[in-house]
């Protein structure tokens, strides 16, 4: 399985017990749908190496601890420490409305509603503290907050995000 074909599900941060057992942070809003996980793939080296699952379950509702089939000991849970997680994108749950995963954004047009077609999404920035779509029109490149507030609606078959940009920001990019 290549990465490319994968969604990020979390990362192994600490060891429960030492009959091999870890905790996870998911990156989700909702980790209790990953509680019955039959397997997962873990990044190890430069392989996402397939790991089965005996028994997963919330705890203290932000993590999930993993009993792992091929991890029964502190030494093996020791390795796991740091390792990301991930699922097939086959897996992620459906979205519907305004919601959307980043991946199934990228090459939708941005609809303004004053200025139109603002471009062609090319990438979603979440390493600032305020999440970014970087769109491109022509050789200018822009950047527009992604929030509830301006996104207006998802257009799935259409493969656009309307938007309602605030004042003078698409003017600053394009003019």
């Amino acid at each position: 399985m290549r990465k490319e074909d994968c969604f990020y599900l979390g990362k192994v941060v600490s060891k429960y017990s030492f009959k091999g057992e870890v905790l996870a942070k998911l990156d989700t809003d909702d980790p209790e749908i990953y509680q019955n996980m039959e397997s997962v793939f873990v990044s190890l080296g430069n392989n996402l190496v397939p790991f089965f699952i005996d028994r997963c379950r919330l705890h203290k509702s932000a993590l999930l601890r993993i009993d792992f089939e091929e991890s029964k000991d502190e030494a093996t849970a020791d390795r796991l420490l740091g390792a990301e997680l991930y699922l097939p994108l086959q897996q992620l749950p459906p979205l519907s409305g305004n919601k959307f995963y980043y991946h199934e954004v990228i090459g939708f047009t941005l609809m303004d509603s004053v200025h139109g077609d603002i471009g062609i999404i090319q990438s979603i920035n979440d390493s600032a503290s305020q999440v970014l779509f970087e769109a491109k029109k022509g050789e200018k490149e822009l950047l527009v907050p992604l929030n509830d507030e301006i996104i207006s609606k998802v257009d799935r078959e259409a493969k656009t995000i309307h938007v309602k940009t605030p004042e003078g920001l698409v003017r600053l990019y394009l003019d």
